[in-house]
């Protein structure tokens, strides 16, 4: 499959202008963590190396998902454009989370006209938004259009990578004061995530036809791939979606909806773990912390 990006050019395949835009966020990031840090705020930590880590591999793969050889080869196979989603949306915004630290967030946001979109914390109201937002675009029509109208797909991506991140940061908040659920609630707000993300995925996979004409109609298809390639993208049509494509539209469309459904759970499974560990310490040092009850042995018997 990877050889079939020979047909494209090195700036179609890796979208230099947003290399050097996420080049500049990590710069950004480094810099606000470092001298910044140290010249404004030097009693505010620091991150450390794994948290680094953590920001720079979720901005590397936001990069590849989002505008990378990947975002080329989703735009021909929807197995690899449903990993792009769960790249950009599951993994990337606990991965981000995870690398900031509360001086990062507080700094973003210390403009007091932030207050006034206080109320799109609300857990329920993130649980809700972000899986009504990610269901509705994989209904067909929605997608077709999406996909086809450049704007309106720029702005409907935005939306659901704010979505995402209001969702995660209920969940792996790094700001102490904008954790608002115990880390019980947590688990079952991952739980919860997943319930309400299985109708899409099990429409995707036991759907009997395919159903997304951008992935399958020869007309439709080419309009999509116009936002891809420089030019007029009419000389795709002497091949057709089918030569960039290693299966059947309906093998491709339920391999997707399986390689969606698999990511989400070892995706969640990975945080719930995460959750259950940051719980499991706290409760064995609040134990650590109590005073002994029992009879002193240093005092001996009387």
């Amino acid at each position: 499959m990877l050889g079939l990006l020979q047909y494209f050019t090195f700036r179609e395949q890796w979208s230099p202008m947003f290399l050097f835009a996420t080049a500049a966020v990590v710069i950004l990031y480094l810099y606000v963590d470092g001298p910044y840090r140290r010249k404004h705020s030097p009693d505010q930590a620091g991150t450390s190396v794994m948290q680094k880590i953590s920001f720079i591999l979720g901005a590397l793969l936001f990069y590849l998902a989002q505008a990378g050889p990947l975002s080329l080869l989703g735009h021909m196979m929807f197995t690899f454009h449903m990993l792009n989603m769960s790249l950009s949306y599951l993994l990337v915004p606990p991965l981000v989370l995870l690398g900031t630290t509360s001086y990062m967030w507080r700094l973003m946001f210390r403009a007091s006209w932030w207050s006034k979109f206080k109320f799109l914390t609300n857990p329920i109201l993130c649980l809700i938004l972000f899986n009504m937002v990610f269901s509705l675009y994989h209904v067909p029509v929605v997608h077709d259009y999406v996909m086809t109208h450049y704007t309106i797909h720029r702005l409907f991506y935005v939306v659901l990578l704010i979505a995402a991140f209001l969702m995660w940061i209920q969940v792996v908040s790094p700001v102490p004061e904008w954790n608002r659920l115990t880390d019980m609630r947590k688990m079952a707000y991952v739980f919860a995530n997943g319930a309400l993300l299985t109708p899409a995925c099990a429409l995707i996979i036991f759907s009997g036809t395919p159903m997304y004409a951008v992935y399958n109609d020869p007309n439709t298809w080419v309009t999509m791939m116009g936002y891809c390639v420089s030019g007029d993208p009419s000389y795709l049509l002497e091949h057709g979606p089918s030569f960039f494509n290693l299966m059947s539209p309906l093998e491709d469309q339920q391999t997707g909806g399986i390689v969606m459904k698999l990511l989400q759970e070892v995706l969640y499974g990975s945080i719930l773990a995460y959750i259950f560990k940051q719980w499991f310490k706290r409760e064995h040092a609040d134990d650590d912390e109590r005073p002994s009850t029992g009879p002193n042995p240093a005092n001996g018997m009387t």
